[in-house]
């Protein structure tokens, strides 16, 4: 159960950082960022090829394919990452970002690929990991960046504001969709005979902390 979890999480965490690369303009921001930054997204992808790896089960079965689908998803993101960072050292903006959206589009593929099987609302599911992967990721970037400026403080401010506009935008959605999905679950627990109060609990914390006091 902990590396289908760390799995989930690391193909998260790299889609919303890949986007939030992707969507900070270069015109402002040293290449160095970038290449420093794929390094780092290459090495979360080879852990979580590694975990995934790790949970393939034996036989011919559905959850057989998707592990390895996942697996070789992780290690197609980790070998666009390390191109990604080579042609990053050349300075070729364009072609850097579109590897950038690559890898971005590996990670949200194999994240969703688990999805197929589910019985639940598949669109709910999606946005659920589309939006928390953003939240992730550019609070992530936008840390990282606010650390680079130690290495290039002459770089304008204007990138770090924009990520935090975006970050705000993500956490009103981020909202917006945990808020359906609670409403789902809440009317599926008021059918039955109990409602279980540590859910909740657990609900409040998470508003509290996760969504309301980020924003």
């Amino acid at each position: 159960m902990f590396s289908v979890l760390l799995v989930e999480f690391l193909f998260r965490l790299t889609f919303g950082v890949a986007v939030a690369m992707a969507i900070t303009p270069s015109r402002w921001v040293t290449s160095g960022f970038y290449r420093v930054h794929l390094w780092v997204l290459m090495g979360v992808q080879t852990l979580a090829a590694l975990a995934v790896y790790s949970t393939i089960p034996l036989g011919k079965t559905a959850a057989a394919a998707m592990a390895r689908n996942q697996f070789v998803l992780a290690v197609a993101a980790a070998i666009l990452s390390y191109f990604g960072a080579i042609i990053w050292l050349y300075e070729r903006r364009l072609a850097g970002k579109i590897v950038i959206a690559l890898v971005a589009g590996c990670a949200l593929w194999a994240c969703c690929l688990p999805l197929f099987a589910s019985s639940k609302p598949l669109a709910i599911q999606i946005a659920d990991r589309i939006t928390s992967g953003l939240l992730l990721g550019l609070i992530s970037t936008a840390m990282l960046l606010g650390h680079w400026y130690l290495n290039t403080p002459t770089m304008k401010m204007e990138p770090l504001r924009r990520l935090i506009i975006f970050l705000a935008l993500a956490v009103l959605v981020r909202m917006a969709v945990s808020g359906s999905g609670a409403w789902l679950e809440a009317t599926r627990l008021a059918q039955s005979s109990e409602f279980p109060q540590s859910w909740t609990m657990f609900l409040v914390l998470r508003w509290l902390t996760g969504l309301a006091g980020t924003l």
